[in-house]
């Protein structure tokens, strides 16, 4: 109860202080965001991109971390201790340290968690100093020379594991991400996942489960010519998997001694490359991300989309005025109408340059696809395309009014 407190009031703290400032990337990926700078928002960034891969390739890790999270929750609810239930991984995270910390073990085990959580803190600093830094640009997380199965980009929706840290399914009020992100998928393709990945919780969760979790992240992501194969360094790439959760049986004690050591790595397998992948997003895409949904309202393709419209319409606004200036149409007021066509031809210009529609800010409304949009429930961010906005619309009303008055000034000649 305490702790659920604790959250709550961490959450509204949290909300406080994004009135005055961006979402920082930790926020976004944790889903402490509102539309549009949520991680729903940046998953469609990605997809514009085609690099949803490596945001695919972190939710999974992340959850399959959560899984063994779980686990270890089960294994100490039974009264067991790691040490005892696992004996290979407690030596394996006594040497040389694991994320979980103490998660992975227990009250009984006196003398020994003190010692779990420094190795823990080592291996993270460790891992902070040894990672290779990523790429200058997102496009360089996959793989430069693709296999011919990632010749055509699976836009496929992902389902997470429906498993929060305690090992339960999370209640979450609305759509959630993983049903919005399945939805999507399906508009874009046929091709949706069938058979979304979810542990049931009317049973512990057994070291079979991990495997599962492991082998499905590796054979999708990291194995040479995996559907959704991700470019790593060479230092942190994994060339083969050497378990398989079907042949092994409940709860997973494998009797060989290197499958005992492969087996004793499968929690914390995955974390430097999910490192790393963190680290390329944060550093490329997520400022990208920022300027055009923080700053802007449009898709790249709804900006184009106003741009061909503009230059019609102006067009169109150009062939009017001159037709009445050479015509020589009386009365002269009648040019005043050119404002119609000048003032929907500038608006669309601007709009296009400023990749920002004006008229969808001050109806709250932010692009998520073409000619789709999302309401804008981030306050700052709201504060900040409304100021965009008004100085759009000055821009736009001063392009009228010069080019209106031009054209009315301009004597008119009969030829």
């Amino acid at each position: 109860m305490t702790e659920k407190v604790a959250i709550r009031g961490a959450d509204e703290r949290t909300s406080i202080d994004l009135q005055n400032r961006l979402p920082s990337f930790d926020e976004v990926l944790f889903r402490k965001t509102r539309p549009p700078v949520d991680l729903f928002m940046f998953y469609l960034f990605l997809q514009h991109e085609s690099a949803e891969d490596v945001l695919d390739f972190w939710l999974d890790v992340h959850q399959h971390e959560n899984l063994c999270r779980a686990y270890f929750k089960d294994v100490r609810k039974s009264g067991r201790t790691i040490r005892e239930d696992w004996p290979q991984y407690y030596e394996y995270a006594r040497r040389r340290g694991s994320i979980y910390g103490t998660v992975a073990t227990t009250k009984r085990d006196t003398g020994s968690a003190g010692d779990l959580e420094k190795a823990a803190e080592a291996n993270r600093d460790y891992t902070r100093s040894v990672s290779p830094r990523p790429p200058t640009s997102t496009s360089a997380t996959h793989n430069p020379n693709p296999p011919t199965t990632q010749t055509r980009k699976s836009t496929e929706g992902h389902v997470q594991l429906a498993v929060a840290e305690d090992g339960t399914q999370p209640k979450r009020s609305g759509t959630s991400f993983s049903a919005r992100r399945l939805s999507l998928g399906r508009s874009f393709s046929k091709r949706a996942s069938r058979a979304p990945t979810i542990i049931p919780r009317d049973s512990a969760i057994t070291r079979t489960d991990l495997i599962a979790s492991a082998e499905r992240i590796y054979l999708r992501y990291l194995a040479p010519g995996a559907p959704k194969e991700i470019y790593l360094p060479a230092a942190l790439r994994i060339h083969n998997f050497p378990l398989s959760s079907a042949s092994l049986p409940q709860p997973a004690l494998p009797e060989y001694e290197i499958e005992s050591s492969a087996l004793a790595q499968v929690p914390d397998m995955f974390h430097q490359q999910k490192e790393y992948v963190f680290r390329a997003m944060e550093q490329d895409a997520f400022p990208r991300f920022l300027r055009a949904k923080a700053f802007g309202n449009l898709t790249p393709v709804g900006a184009l989309v106003r741009l061909c419209v503009g230059l019609l319409v102006l067009w169109v606004g150009l062939a009017t005025a001159f037709s009445l200036i050479f015509l020589d149409v009386k009365p002269k007021s009648k040019r005043f109408f050119l404002f119609i066509p000048f003032a929907l031809a500038v608006l669309f210009l601007v709009s296009h340059q400023y990749e920002l529609d004006p008229i969808l800010v001050f109806l709250g409304q932010s692009e998520t696809t073409p000619f789709r949009a999302i309401r804008i429930r981030e306050p700052y961010v709201n504060k900040l395309l409304l100021g965009r906005a008004l100085w759009v619309m000055f821009l736009v009303l001063l392009g009228v009014v010069v080019l209106t008055m031009l054209f009315w000034a301009v004597p008119g000649h009969r030829l």
